[in-house]
């Protein structure tokens, strides 16, 4: 089975998320901030990886780094799922890695796009 990191500190966005992937048939694991999410990817390599850019400790694009500059890190394909919609923030997204950018706020039908996108579907 396919599985999903989903990195988010709101519980709402987490429950919604995952909500979506599991419908989607895939195994969501959460983390509340880019430190969490660096060790959940130590722990278990996900296919799949919806972040959001602002997070506390390790934001969003800090993460990034950090995973794919772990063992494995350069496969899952990483959707950030944000508000940060300017051109900057998404130029930077795509150039530290990001696979695809979403903006909040989604549905399910957009999130199965992106994933169909990417290969995930």
């Amino acid at each position: 089975m396919k599985s999903c990191l989903i990195v988010d500190e709101s519980k709402v966005i987490r429950l919604v998320t995952r909500k979506i992937l599991e419908d989607l048939e895939f195994e969501t694991e959460e983390a509340t901030d880019g430190q969490s999410a660096v060790e959940a990817c130590r722990r278990k390599m996900p296919s799949a990886i919806l972040v959001e850019w602002n997070l506390p400790v390790l934001s969003g694009i800090e993460f990034l780094r950090a995973l794919r500059a772990l063992p494995g890190g350069e496969a899952p394909r990483v959707l950030f799922c944000t508000l940060e919609n300017d051109l900057q923030h998404i130029q930077e997204a795509i150039k530290a890695g990001a696979d695809e950018y979403v903006m909040k706020p989604f549905d399910s039908e957009i999130i199965r796009a992106k994933f169909a996108l990417v290969g995930l579907l």
